[in-house]
């Protein structure tokens, strides 16, 4: 199947098609490239660590081929991040910069792929810079900035099999997909929806290539390890899922509700084009040759609905559907009556304005781009709030930026206890944080305020373990003191911790405690906490 070039808005001729696709038809995608890393270059250096950097720091400085919680690739880049780069907060967040922006250029190419001409893939690169939700997840460290590239890089690979039938591209898409696993696992999830949506739209012959087959294994082959290491732990992240369904620590969402937050994080200006992008696929002639991406969406989100409604967890999948959208109103912008085409023109720039305008007023929800304290009024002023993810008690501060504060004062905090113990019982004092964040804050400032690494049973710092300590002297963070009297010999307050723009369930005590009633070796079972 060959790619028609669409005739106005497209390349004005074949020789302006042939120029590299960045100074041609891909030029203005490039230049909102380019302000996606402007503006992620000025708010990623305000505020501080998000609370998963830090523990993906940790889980850097302790690397293997899995995690309670993930797979190794996020650890590995925060590793490589800070050995070329330093322990800046620009510094860890680089990439992530990046891959934002080249989820920006990626849209713009599936378009392009998918048959749009210049405004088609600058209308789906454009609804990608301004949503508010991927502006918000690209502003932290963690996979979730890198899974759309794995998604979509999948998803860019199977269309350019099904428009060029080179099957030999399944074993880039094997590899795309393969490194996608050690990143995310929900890279499973996609790829087994675009494979059923190959099946659903008729596509048999792909499956029966055995370049198919070779890119499979490649895949396996790439995921194996930790796949192994799952199987040696006993498969701790699905332990982990279904001690946090138990728990009731994430907000439950019916599916109107998702469906609802889910346009509003892409901004409710985009709805008519992924909603377009649907149609485009399933009932629009130039679409029906990749109807399985249309499949591949609605299994996704059906999966994400019925299993774990969390609102980002379908971000990755939007510049599929913004792209095939865009193309749709490419289509109808070049209709043959010349009064559709001026009305469509008309409405099509004042949309342009209003994206901009409206992506530009609600950036500030979701970035730093305003003090805590301006923050505090814009947000009283335009009714806006960042949507909630976790039942947990609230401060001045939504959840996504309050887990920015409070770190380099507990660290400080937790170093004046620490100095305070006589000099012959410091070395034999362990330091117990009751989750990752505290224990990632006592890893990364402690260190210059001569603070050994903290001890924890959240998530994969149980599995590293108790570090050696005995249990004889230990500062411990924001346990009851009851139940601390109950398994120590002596305990003391010594210090609170408290930033007026924390979470809340950060402002803790400390205490130290002395004679653990049983060693620690024995008693590190029960401070297992993976949720």
């Amino acid at each position: 199947m060959q790619r028609t070039p669409s005739a106005s808005l497209a390349d004005p001729s074949r020789a302006a098609s042939t120029r590299p696709w960045l100074v041609g038809s891909g030029a203005a995608v490039f230049i909102l490239a380019l302000v996606k890393i402007a503006v992620h270059l000025y708010t990623g250096r305000r505020y501080g660590f998000f609370v998963d950097e830090l523990y993906y720091l940790d889980c850097a400085r302790h690397l293997a081929w899995g995690y309670v919680d993930q797979p190794p690739l996020v650890a590995v880049l925060a590793w490589v991040e800070r050995a070329l780069l330093g322990d800046s907060l620009l510094a860890l967040r680089s990439l992530t910069i990046l891959a934002g922006a080249a989820e920006v250029l990626l849209t713009g190419l599936i378009a392009r792929e998918l048959g749009g001409g210049r405004y088609a893939q600058f209308a789906s690169a454009l609804c990608v810079l301004v949503a508010p939700g991927i502006l918000g997840a690209d502003h932290f460290f963690s996979m979730n900035s890198f899974e759309p590239l794995f998604w979509m890089g999948c998803a860019w690979l199977l269309i350019r099999i099904v428009r060029t039938g080179d099957t030999r591209l399944w074993l880039w898409f094997g590899v795309v997909g393969g490194v996608g696993l050690e990143n995310k696992y929900s890279m499973g999830l996609f790829g087994i929806a675009l494979f059923a949506g190959l099946l659903l739209s008729g596509r048999y012959r792909l499956f029966a290539s055995r370049w198919f087959w070779a890119g499979s294994a490649i895949a396996l082959l790439i995921f194996l390890p930790n796949l192994v290491w799952n199987f040696v732990h006993h498969f701790p992240f699905l332990e982990l899922q279904q001690n946090i369904k138990h728990s009731g620590r994430d907000v439950a969402l019916s599916p109107l509700r998702f469906l609802m937050q889910e346009q509003l994080a892409m901004l409710p200006l985009s709805l008519p084009v992924w909603l377009a992008g649907l149609w485009f696929f399933f009932f629009s002639a130039s679409g029906r040759a990749y109807r399985f991406l249309g499949w591949a969406w609605i299994i996704t989100a059906a999966v994400i609905i019925t299993l774990s409604p969390r609102i980002y967890y379908l971000f990755p999948a939007f510049p599929v559907v913004f792209a095939g959208g865009a193309v749709l109103w490419e289509q109808l912008l070049q209709h043959r009556r010349p009064i559709v085409r001026k009305g469509a023109l008309i409405l099509n720039g004042i949309w342009i304005a209003a994206m901009i305008v409206m992506g530009a007023a609600l950036a500030p929800i979701v970035l730093p781009v305003l003090s805590p304290e301006a923050y505090i009024q814009y947000a009283k002023l335009t009714h806006q709030e960042q949507p909630r993810l976790e039942n947990h008690k609230l401060g001045p501060l939504p959840q996504l930026f309050a887990d920015q504060f409070g770190w380099p004062e507990m660290a400080a905090t937790v170093a004046s206890v620490y100095q305070s113990l006589p000099a012959d019982v410091r070395p034999r004092t362990a330091i117990f944080a009751q989750s990752y964040g505290q224990a990632g804050a006592i890893d990364f400032y402690g260190p210059r305020l001569g603070l050994p690494e903290a001890i924890s049973g959240h998530q994969s710092h149980y599995l590293w373990g108790p570090g050696g300590y005995t249990g004889e002297s230990m500062i411990v963070l924001g346990d009851r003191r009851e139940r601390l009297e109950a398994i120590f010999t002596s305990v003391r307050w010594m210090a609170k911790i408290n930033h007026p723009y924390a979470m809340p369930y950060n402002n803790v005590d400390v205490y130290w405690c002395q004679g653990l009633k049983q060693p620690l070796a024995e008693f590190w079972p029960q401070v297992k906490k993976w949720d």
